[in-house]
């Protein structure tokens, strides 16, 4: 990551296992563009950022005088008419909430609050069918939300549509950590009901641990705390399992937005209990996976979809600004101890600049920390075995050792020849049980860097398995990534996706599908590993 003059911020590694890594981009970093702000002047910005905060203490006439004097302005504003429809529905007023939540999408078929609300009231009018039409689309306009896929889980379980629900369920999971964890009586009911009585049994167990006060959450499966059910014994007749009235994603709760995922140490997410791993065994079989990326790919290509959203004090994201590259990647092995990393992105696209003039690179790299080379610079912890994306896999959790140097993220003041600040990383990855792939990552910076004004940095990659026909090999490449940052007060949230992969080796070009375009090869740099071959 670099720091460039103008208060522009290059993220020329933002998880860079090399400090030197180069990077070419067509454009330099400019400023936001206007595609990005909000469109209120401050004025009425204030005015609603006073009615959220009303809100939020349930200071509903005081709401809705500021609300009013916005609307009065501008009636067309998306989150003027959402806090409308928030304001309606803690009014009990369910008629105009829809209205507004329907006019939110009318003027943002995107907007992923108004579709939960929505969503969310026609649960309470008992509609689950209509309901997850509103879901799922907030699952493929933000496919990491975890709100997103505990309310399609909710709408499904109300449907009888077992399997999709826990899919869901576990999915919210997956995503959410412990803010999900209100997902966990739903999953547990879903998987009584499709028959996995004891796993069921487990997941209750887990909840109620943290949530021994919370009766009302109890009390639909309260047969599932004993031994006996757990061990399949309880019958199933006997068990009450008629869904709440209310939905699971309460309309309110989207008043307290968190922008910021939780710190990766802040809870440990569930494991199956009374399974031990081997961390040796885990360790050794994932970086051979990784030696193998290595070896088998000079270059791979694909296409590459950014959003961006900056958050104001208040909370409020920007309108998304969405723009798409050719991007290409090349990591090689030049002998042992010494690997270059490069990566390259071009458009044709006119408008390619990064908002808050931050270019984002190093993403697909992350992997690489488990590589033997560098695996040893960090402390790490098998946490058991859970699940991600439906499969068993390995929990692991890491954490930059104090006697060992920071060589994955580096960020850089004054352009390519100003100081250099090394930020020590923790995290944690889950490792498939079967294949000992990489299937997500999760970091943060151990601490900020008030050098640099540098709050968070918090990143998650999600990886999945690319087939290449003519080869018939399979490896495991970047499917997703979100990063959030807060930098000089600047809190952005990035989406990226990654598609169309074409994979290139020493003599042989292996298509999967072909993008528009093929952006050369940038020149490469070798850096050695500070410890080669220990």
């Amino acid at each position: 990551m670099f720091l460039l003059p103008g208060r522009a911020l290059l993220l020329l590694a933002l998880v860079e296992l090399f400090p030197f890594t180069k990077v070419s981009s067509p454009h330099p970093p400019t400023p936001p563009s206007s595609k990005g702000e909000l469109t209120l002047p401050p004025k009425l910005q204030k005015e609603l950022g006073k009615a959220l905060e009303a809100l939020r203490e349930n200071k509903l006439p005081e709401a809705r005088k500021h609300l009013d004097a916005v609307y009065r302005v501008a009636p067309s504003d998306t989150e003027t008419n959402f806090l409308l429809g928030i304001y309606s529905s803690q009014m009990n007023d369910w008629q105009n909430a829809k209205s507004f939540f329907e006019k939110v999408l009318a003027l943002s078929p995107n907007h992923l609050g108004a579709l939960l609300s929505l969503g969310s009231a026609l649960i309470a009018e008992q509609a689950p069918a209509e309901a997850a039409r509103y879901f799922n689309r907030a699952v493929d306009v933000e496919p990491t939300s975890w709100r997103a896929h505990a309310a399609l889980a909710d709408a499904c379980i109300r449907q009888g549509l077992l399997e999709e629900s826990i899919h869901h369920a576990e999915r919210a999971l997956e995503l959410g950590h412990s803010q999900a964890e209100i997902v966990l009586p739903l999953l547990a009911r879903a998987l009584q009901l499709h028959g996995d009585e004891q796993r069921a049994a487990v997941v209750f167990q887990a909840y109620l641990q943290g949530h021994s006060k919370d009766a009302s959450a109890a009390q639909p499966l309260t047969s599932l705390a004993d031994g006996s059910m757990a061990q399949g014994v309880g019958p199933l007749s006997k068990l009450s399992v008629a869904p709440s009235a209310l939905p699971v994603v309460a309309t309110a709760t989207l008043l307290f937005p968190k922008w910021l995922p939780p710190d990766i140490d802040e809870t440990v997410p569930s494991v199956e209990p009374g399974i031990k791993c081997n961390l040796d065994e885990i360790l050794e079989k994932s970086g051979r996976r990784i030696r193998e990326f290595v070896a088998s790919v000079d270059r791979f290509t694909a296409t590459e979809a950014i959003t961006h959203e900056s958050i104001n004090k208040w909370g409020f994201a920007s309108r998304p600004t969405r723009f798409e590259f050719d991007y290409l990647v090349s990591i090689k092995e030049t002998r042992p101890g010494l690997l270059s990393v490069d990566e390259y992105r071009n458009s044709h696209h006119h408008s390619t600049e990064f908002p808050d003039g931050i270019v984002t690179t190093g993403l697909p790299a992350l992997l690489l920390i488990f590589h033997p080379y560098f695996a040893q610079n960090f402390t790490m912890t098998c946490e058991g075995l859970t699940r991600s994306k439906g499969q068993p896999a390995w929990q692991v959790h890491f954490r930059q050792r104090p006697d060992r140097p920071s060589v994955i993220r580096t960020y850089q003041t004054g352009g390519p020849h100003g100081p250099v600040f090394r930020a020590a990383l923790k995290g944690r990855a889950w490792i498939a049980a079967d294949s000992f792939q990489m299937v997500r990552v999760e970091t943060d910076i151990m601490d900020p860097l008030p050098q640099i004004r540098l709050v968070a940095d918090h990143a998650a990659i999600e990886y999945g398995p690319v087939h290449f026909r003519s080869r018939n090999l399979e490896m495991w490449l970047p499917q997703t990534a979100e990063v959030f940052y807060d930098w000089r007060g600047r809190r952005s949230h990035r989406r990226h996706s990654f598609g169309n992969y074409l994979l290139y080796s020493v003599d042989d070009k292996q298509q999967i599908t072909v993008p528009d375009a093929q952006a050369p090869a940038a020149p490469s740099s070798d850096v050695e590993n500070p410890s080669p071959g220990a």
